[in-house]
């Protein structure tokens, strides 16, 4: 049986099946939203790579919102190709918005969610930070990148069967001038980072943490 989120977020087609968490240990510092791999391919809100960066970005003291992309799970609409889906990332940062006006935001994706997410959160100045794991430069255009002008993280595995690594990291050094950008490269870990899942959640939460304290610093010097 699918699992069945806990909440629905309102969409141009109708409605997002999502999950909100928040962090256990402390009072929430921020939010994220959190975008799952390719729908295609069996991916959904629940996927394991999804599942520990939500723990990880929990860590940081960020309440996290998973949404299913339309037609995924309880979500209403049809696959889009990746077109309609940049509606609802946008819906996911709406509702955020709504809920936590005041609360910085983080967009995080794996996979097919990095795509899409990506192409919103460099634009939506609510986002202040972008995690992209196992970035499929392989299958997608990452070009719109070059005018990112907000931290970055990336997460890869240098086995990763979507994305070459030297692909990515080409990706990168075109990024570096005007962007802070964050590669890390999991040795041995595959596009779903079997058996690599703990190294994933430790660089995520520390990341968050450090730009979270940097940024913090900055606008105490303001």
């Amino acid at each position: 049986m699918y699992p069945a989120g806990n909440l629905f977020v309102p969409a141009p087609h109708g409605r997002l099946e999502a999950i909100l968490k928040e962090p256990r240990q402390t009072e929430a510092r921020g939010v994220a939203l959190l975008l799952h791999p390719h729908p295609l391919g069996g991916g959904t809100m629940h996927n394991k790579v999804v599942f520990r960066a939500g723990a990880a970005l929990n860590d940081a003291g960020l309440t996290v919102l998973r949404i299913n992309f339309r037609g995924v799970g309880q979500s209403t609409g049809a696959h889009d190709e990746g077109r309609g889906e940049l509606e609802d990332v946008s819906a996911g940062l709406d509702y955020l918005g709504a809920q936590y006006p005041k609360m910085p935001f983080t967009l995080a994706g794996f996979s097919f969610g990095a795509r899409v997410g990506l192409e919103v959160g460099i634009a939506d100045e609510r986002v202040v930070r972008l995690i992209s794991i196992g970035t499929p430069v392989d299958k997608y255009d990452f070009g719109f990148l070059e005018a990112c002008r907000k931290p970055i993280l990336f997460v890869h595995g240098d086995r990763d069967e979507f994305g070459a690594s030297e692909r990515l990291r080409e990706l990168v050094s075109r990024l570096q001038p005007q962007a802070e950008v964050r590669l890390e490269i999991i040795n041995g870990a595959g596009h779903f980072f079997e058996g690599h899942l703990d190294e994933l959640k430790r660089i995520i939460t520390e990341w968050v943490n450090e730009r979270m304290k940097a940024e913090g610093g900055r606008m105490k010097t303001r």
